[in-house]
């Protein structure tokens, strides 16, 4: 039985191009996993990246498991995607990983996506360690990194390293700890040889050596004392601090390397076996459904009875794979276990252990694996557990999609293919959404950007074989009232027999921008106005009305609804006339609290020479958006800006004409925010004819 102790449930992730994938390589390489390194952009592609599109573009889209094992430690790693439209990637990787490395680029430091991730990281409390890659490449400047740890990430930073030389001269790391130099000899790095500090680095080490102790004294009384009396550490004591603080969250050990050049990636190893936690040194809640919800932490015990987050689906050519976390207890081949959301039993028919997209069939699997298996359908962030229980995890956050386009095939007989591909993507990827337009009939696919539909598109053609028409992207706009609006509506109809009747009196008010509900409901009613069995039935009514707003057909925010009186009829009021009430008064008050349209605002962050600043920064300046401040970074820019989602489309190709190709840059959503009057009135002009064109098509 595998001692829980050495296992390692580990991500990598970090901003786009910090050097994830190639890390993984060689992480992959050193530990005997694979006998070859390949490139990002080498033919074959690197191992973890085994999607066609993967290697064709060079940029990871899924978030991809394998085991490896270093020394006596058993490490599962999953490598994630950089860009933020995949950060679903992240987030569920992260939910069900017991620590992560976070992989910054040693010039561009912290930048936009690694603060997503740190926020990640932070929301599911994962420990991390920090490795500032690319030490090789020009203005690698890792003091400055550390800095920006500390101010934007706002972590404790302690450097455990120090590097030999920088950009061309960069050759091995110095080891504060024990105290020695260490190299990486050989083609590929394989051969670690440690000798004395060099005499010229000898003073800067102790220096560096003496700031890691009184840091470390700040988590350590004995640390402290030995300091006092300037006695010497034992590495076992600074071992332990290290670790215990790691795992607390209260500090992230800082090393350095360079993946692509083979150097510093065994040390990293060294760390993440020293340093993060194992699955026991982690404590997890779960929620019992039958008593109240009431949090109950799960142990890491094969025997105790199974709890196991399904965390990823993917569709494969012979059936649904699901990628699970087990918390406790055993999975076993050929048993039952119960779903606790669709409270429906499900019968594991395989279990497997996954290296990128090869596999290799187990029987069972226990507490702190990370395995996959078939012949169960849950939905993503589904709790399975042993039939003796009814627990539940906590789900996987995925943030609301903000951009949309049509989609349809191009002949009519792909129809059924294309809803097969749609409907698997939806279940697969929480982000992805898609609806059918009531009025326009067109089905929707909405995301987190167009990097995100582009690639599911491309994927429709590739392994549907469907190809598909796609209208331009719409901005997902929201509509939202701005002033205090009173409502007396009565609802009446007599057909002959039982007719309808309610009536509603009340307040319609807007509510602040930074309300953590997007719609409240009130229920003032005193003296049985209105019957209690109906005051749902009104809430209900005015829920629905929230799916289309009346101004442009855009979803409604930021409402308030306070139900303060009405009346009802003994024979015709009922449930279902309360609804309708409820929602043609929603549509009638609506309008007269002058409604406008909020748009989403991206934060953008863009990464150009210095040259290019003037015409970058005057171009996100024609975009509407807000310059928020800007940085040099050795010969390059960073620009902050807020810009609308709207005047983002096609950014890309101009960013690359402008700068030759040199520049880079990430958004991600926001807030919602109030558009200009001017623009508001274009989009709901454009929202009419189009109607008007349809009611006459």
């Amino acid at each position: 039985m595998l001692d829980l102790r050495n296992v390692r449930n580990i991500g990598i992730s970090a901003h786009i191009d910090s050097g994830k994938t190639t890390l993984t390589e060689r992480i992959l390489f050193y530990s005997g996993k694979i006998h070859k390194i390949e490139e990002i952009k080498s033919e074959a592609g690197a191992t973890m990246d085994h999607m066609e599109l993967e290697r064709e573009r060079g940029i990871t889209i899924t978030s991809a498991a394998t085991t490896v094992t270093w020394g006596d430690k058993v490490i599962n790693i999953i490598d994630t995607p950089g860009h933020v439209d995949f950060t679903v990637e992240v987030e569920r990787s992260l939910r069900v990983l017991d620590g992560a490395i976070l992989v910054l680029c040693a010039v561009a430091g912290v930048q936009s996506q690694s603060i997503t991730v740190d926020r990640q990281m932070k929301r599911y409390n994962v420990p991390r360690i920090a490795f500032i890659n690319k030490m090789d490449r020009t203005g690698a400047n890792p003091s400055k990194v550390i800095e920006q740890l500390e101010s934007k990430l706002g972590l404790t930073a302690i450097p455990l390293q120090l590097p030999i030389g920088a950009e061309m001269n960069f050759e091995g790391v110095i080891d504060l700890i024990n105290r020695e130099a260490v190299y990486f000899d050989g083609p590929k790095g394989e051969t670690v040889r440690r000798e004395p500090i060099p005499a010229a680095m000898k003073e800067e080490a102790d220096r560096a050596r003496q700031g890691m102790l009184e840091a470390l004294s700040m988590f350590s009384d004995e640390i402290m004392e030995l300091l006092l009396e300037e006695k010497e550490i034992p590495v076992e004591l600074i071992h332990k601090t290290i670790r215990e603080g790691t795992i607390a969250n209260s500090l992230c050990p800082v090393l350095v390397g360079s993946a692509y050049k083979n150097k510093g990636v065994q040390t990293l190893l060294d760390a993440v076996a020293a340093y993060l936690p194992s699955p026991l040194d982690r404590e997890v809640l779960a929620k019992d459904n039958n008593n109240g919800m009431a949090e109950i932490p799960l142990a890491p015990d094969p025997d105790a009875p199974l709890v196991a987050m399904a965390f990823k689906l993917v569709e494969e050519t012979f059936g649904q794979v699901t990628y699970m976390r087990i918390y406790q207890g055993t999975l076993r081949k050929g048993q039952f276990y119960l779903n606790s959301r669709q409270r429906k039993k499900g019968r594991i028919s395989r279990i497997l252990r996954v290296h990128a997209d090869e596999k290799e069939d187990i029987d069972q699997a226990s507490a702190g694996d990370i395995v996959a298996v078939m012949g169960i359908e849950p939905a993503t962030g589904d709790t399975y557990c042993d039939e003796s229980v009814n627990l539940s995890l906590e789900s996987i956050y995925a943030p609301e999609p903000v951009i949309d386009l049509a989609i349809s095939p191009v002949k009519r007989a792909d129809q059924d293919k294309l809803a097969k591909a749609l409907n698997r993507f939806m279940r697969e990827d929480p982000t992805f959404r898609v609806h059918q337009d009531k009025e326009t009939g067109e089905t929707i696919i909405s995301g987190m950007g167009e990097l995100h539909l582009e690639i599911y598109v491309e994927r429709i053609r590739r392994e549907y074989k469907v190809e598909c028409q796609v209208g331009m992207p719409k901005v997902s706009y929201r509509e939202a009232p701005t002033k205090v609006t009173p409502f007396n509506y009565k609802h009446k109809k007599q057909t002959g027999g039982s007719g309808q009747y309610a009536h509603v009196i009340g307040t319609l008010e807007p509510l602040p921008e930074d309300a953590p509900e997007h719609f409240v409901f009130e229920n003032r009613v005193t003296g049985g106005r209105i019957p209690s069995e109906y005051i749902p039935s009104v809430e209900k009514g005015f829920r629905d009305s929230l799916q289309k707003g009346p101004l442009a057909g855009f979803e409604v925010l930021g409402v308030k609804m306070i139900l303060e009186d009405g009346s009802y009829h003994d024979v015709d009021s009922s449930d279902m006339a309360f609804q309708i009430c409820a929602r043609d008064c929603f549509r009638e008050t609506f309008r007269k609290a002058d409604p406008v349209l909020l748009e989403p605002i991206m934060k953008v962050e863009v990464e150009t020479p210095t040259e290019f600043q003037g015409p970058v920064t005057g171009n996100i300046s024609s975009r509407r958006g807000v310059i928020l401040g800007s940085e040099s970074r050795e010969g390059f820019a960073v620009i902050l800006a807020e810009v609308p989602l709207s005047e983002m489309f096609g950014y890309s190709n101009d960013l690359r004409s402008m700068t030759q190709g040199k520049a880079s840059f990430s958004m991600e959503f926001l807030k919602y925010q109030r558009m200009p009057t001017r623009l508001q009135d274009e989009v709901v002009k454009k929202v009419q004819d189009e109607s008007k064109a349809l009611a006459k098509a």
